[in-house]
């Protein structure tokens, strides 16, 4: 007899979106002001703000979960590790590798649901094929997602399992505010050519709690994707794509509110009336551009390319990170910029105007933000991407300054493994990436170069991913003394 694994959380508790739509629709109106970057043109006005620059020196901290010094910190801050590449999951699959986009999508009482992706290609590490088969799109490829459990009462995880399999490369996604996660394929093949006969390059959904349908929502559009951002007031899904010349698109669904599988349109951004506008090139922060938006006829690429058929939308450089907040949207160009470091814009879609918020001129503000999350206090935290070693995670408060919150510490050998497994079984056995031969620290290999991606918020945690050698982390600590 097959028996199917049953997740922790079934039971009669109601599951409620980490988002609330009444919440949001105050973000409607055309005058309110976002939380995020509200006094950018202002220093007076961000000064009076009840947060410092940074939160001062980081300090080498130990996990709490291994003992191991894996994570740089300011002096109060503290974290725990989970989900280790390999660790045996409650489902009794071993943690897939590449951990990347992620986000606290939904809520049952005191227990929080993130969905985190898996940036695997074939072959790479355990697949992320869920229990049961449930959930898979194309069998033979190792992309897909997890949900985790973690109790914000006991500040603890509770467990983890694989949730939608079969994919290639799902690099971000973003949350929605009916509770799921935007899972986005960064890979693409020309019409048919995919593998074992599966196109890919598509947006799959996933609940908070239970399983994905493993179906792609084709009308979102078949590129190399990146994130997403949905808009609560109107349901529509504004997408990045991660290529060298890529476009801003958005998805408006046909059918109600919550509902992204009944049909819809994508259309890619175009800015001034200008045909393929071009702003990969140095721009001065404030800089801002009226939006129209131009319909892709082909979203499944059968033909043409998205961005082909989108012959007017702008051009940016590697679209990356995407996040709502408070009536915008903001979206990241990794390499953008005259010093290729990385841009920050913001959409106003009830104005219908994009602005260039940030621009990094040198390698000590930020070096190729990724992924980005907007923090309780409205300053972005941006995952660091680029050349710079070790990588870090980065503050940009509402006075447009940087500010390094972390660093990534991890260096590994044959002994941390040892420990690393003691806590979470698995891990050894499971593990993809090289360690260091040593036993007692003396030649430890070193992931400090290895990017930062999926951060998310909530309440007093802050959840962030180190993509390899895969592993979560739950940060907190004294917030309020700085401006995150």
């Amino acid at each position: 007899m097959t028996h199917l694994f049953k997740p922790q959380f079934e039971g009669d508790t109601e599951i409620q979106p980490v988002f609330n739509r009444r919440d949001f629709m105050k973000g409607s109106s055309a005058v309110a002001a976002s939380t995020a970057f509200a006094a950018m043109a202002s220093q007076a006005q961000a000064a009076s703000f009840p947060y410092t620059d940074g939160y001062g020196p980081l300090i080498p901290t130990a996990d709490k979960a291994t003992g191991l010094e894996l994570l740089a910190l300011p002096e109060g801050f503290e974290y725990t590790t989970y989900g280790w590449t390999g660790m045996i999951q409650t489902d009794g699959l071993p943690t897939p590798t590449d951990h990347d986009g992620m986000a606290v999508v939904a809520a049952k009482n005191n227990i929080i649901s993130l969905v985190r992706n898996h940036e695997n290609s074939e072959g790479e590490g355990a697949p992320c094929l869920p229990r049961g088969n449930r959930g898979v799109y194309n069998p033979a490829q190792y992309g897909g997602t997890t949900n985790l459990m973690f109790d914000v009462m006991e500040g603890k995880f509770l467990s983890s399992y694989n949730s939608l399999g079969g994919t290639i490369r799902n690099c971000a996604g973003g949350l929605t505010p009916w509770g799921t996660w935007l899972s986005c394929e960064e890979t693409f093949n020309p019409w048919n050519q995919g593998p074992q006969g599966y196109n890919h390059g598509y947006v799959f959904e996933v609940p908070g709690f239970g399983f994905s349908d493993g179906q792609p929502i084709r009308e979102m559009g078949r590129f190399a994707h990146e994130a997403v951002a949905v808009d609560p007031a109107t349901g529509i899904v504004y997408e990045t794509e991660d290529t060298g010349a890529s476009a801003f698109y958005k998805f408006v669904p046909e059918g109600k509110w919550g509902d992204l599988k009944s049909g819809g349109k994508l259309y890619a951004m175009v800015l001034d009336n200008t045909t393929r506008l071009d702003l990969r090139g140095g721009l001065a922060a404030g800089t801002t551009w009226d939006v129209s938006w131009q319909e892709i006829a082909d979203p499944d690429a059968m033909s043409q390319t998205c961005f082909d058929q989108a012959t007017n939308a702008a051009i940016i450089e590697r679209g990356e990170g995407c996040w709502y907040d408070d009536g915008k949207i903001y979206f990241v160009s990794t390499s953008g910029g005259a010093a290729s470091l990385g841009q920050i814009f913001v959409y106003d879609p009830r104005k219908e105007i994009c602005t260039l918020l940030f621009e990094s001129s040198d390698t000590s503000q930020v070096d190729g933000p990724d992924n980005i999350a907007i923090s309780p206090r409205g300053s972005i935290l941006m995952c660091e991407d680029g050349g710079s070693n070790p990588k870090r995670l980065v503050g940009l408060t509402q006075a447009g300054i940087t500010f390094p919150f972390a660093e990534n510490r991890i260096a590994l050998d044959q002994g941390d493994l040892s420990t690393i497994d003691a806590a979470f079984p698995g891990a050894r056995e499971f593990f993809w990436d090289e360690v260091g031969p040593s036993t007692n620290g003396s030649n430890r290999l070193s992931f400090t170069s290895r990017e930062w991606c999926g951060a998310t918020f909530y309440g007093r945690w802050l959840f962030v991913n180190i993509q390899s050698p895969g592993v979560t982390f739950a940060i907190t600590g004294p917030w309020e003394k700085g401006a995150l």
